[in-house]
């Protein structure tokens, strides 16, 4: 007779774990958002920049990270998929067109670097930046009104969904800045710390007309939790982390800026995580309100997912920072080290 599996099959391992996983899933979605958001960043500012010299020092920043860090995006997406399968279906099904957008916009962002060293013809490495620039920017806000139609419920072409995008665009911008400014010399830091700042006022800025319009409206009943002790503590660490990054930043003090700054993206994750929990997904013409308790897979495929996920997601934080550790020095158009 075969024994059956040493796990519980009726009961969670713990009786939290599915509240474990919503917390999970979150924190892959705020590493994403993070550290892929300061690659969406420095793509914007490439924009700025006409000296070849600047664009490869941006280029190189980013380099050897920059697919390690999307990896969050499909750690995100199956961590969804393994512990909540009903609200990633409906995510992708009410949001098709958005997701769909994002994932060319991810595509051009790629493209451009990659094309543009294969021909040496002006026009043709103009085309390529502009594919660069250009997905790095139009994926970040598509990520935002995807994130701000599922939190907020309301449809992809709405005040607040937009406003979140512009947001996301705006805090990017901040982390790429701050990145940027903590890996290269005095001249290019300088010229970022003026750019993140701008993108720090225009990103508090858009945070407090995007609560104000959720507030009035009620946007998916979140006005409640907005004003609770918890959503004001988390909106007013991000109000001390974005003024408290603009005065380090003017004392050129730009890796305590860079830390500053990242606190920005981590609380914009933690107040939609606020927001949703417990009711995950709300209801929508495809389904009504799914919360964490009835959303969850069954216990025995949830207890499988921790025992044989929790070990990878050991080796992959381990792996990032032993990444970020090779890669943490100054960096030139030549790349690390040079």
């Amino acid at each position: 007779m075969i024994k059956p599996l040493l796990l519980p099959v009726d009961t969670y391992l713990v009786d939290s774990l599915p509240d474990v996983w919503f917390g999970v899933v979150m924190f892959a979605l705020t590493m994403y958002i993070v550290l892929d958001g300061f690659d969406f960043g420095i793509g914007m500012l490439y924009a700025t920049r006409d000296d070849d010299h600047d664009r490869e020092t941006l280029l190189a920043a980013f380099g050897p990270i920059w697919d390690a860090n999307e990896v969050w995006l499909i750690a995100f997406g199956t961590m969804l998929l393994a512990a909540f399968p009903d609200v990633y279906s409906r995510l992708l099904a009410d949001n098709y067109l958005i997701a769909l957008g994002f994932v060319l916009a991810l595509l051009f962002r790629g493209v451009g670097p990659e094309l543009r060293e294969q021909r040496e013809d002006e026009s043709w490495q103009r085309a390529c930046d502009w594919s660069f620039v250009g997905g790095s920017t139009l994926a970040p806000f598509l990520f935002g009104v995807l994130a701000g139609s599922w939190v907020f419920d309301v449809g992809a072409i709405s005040l607040p969904a937009i406003l979140t995008g512009v947001g996301l665009v705006a805090v990017s911008a901040v982390t790429g800045a701050a990145f940027v400014a903590a890996k290269t010399g005095p001249a290019l830091a300088g010229e970022m710390r003026d750019l993140g700042i701008l993108a720090t006022v225009a990103y508090l800025a858009g945070v407090v007309v995007l609560l104000a319009v959720v507030i009035v409206t009620d946007a998916g009943g979140t006005a409640g939790t907005i004003l609770s002790i918890p959503g004001v503590a988390i909106v007013g660490l991000s109000v001390v982390a974005g003024l408290g990054g603009i005065v380090l930043a003017l004392r050129d003090s730009y890796r305590a800026w860079l830390v500053s700054a990242l606190a920005l993206p981590t609380l914009l994750s933690a107040l939609v995580a606020l927001l949703l929990y417990p009711a995950i997904y709300p209801a929508t013409a495809s389904g009504a309100e799914l919360t964490v308790e009835t959303a969850v897979v069954s216990p025995l495929a949830l207890n499988l997912t921790t025992v044989l996920g929790f070990p990878v997601l050991v080796v992959v934080l381990w792996y990032f920072k032993f990444l970020y550790g090779v890669f943490s020095g100054p960096i030139e158009a030549e790349g690390y080290g040079a």
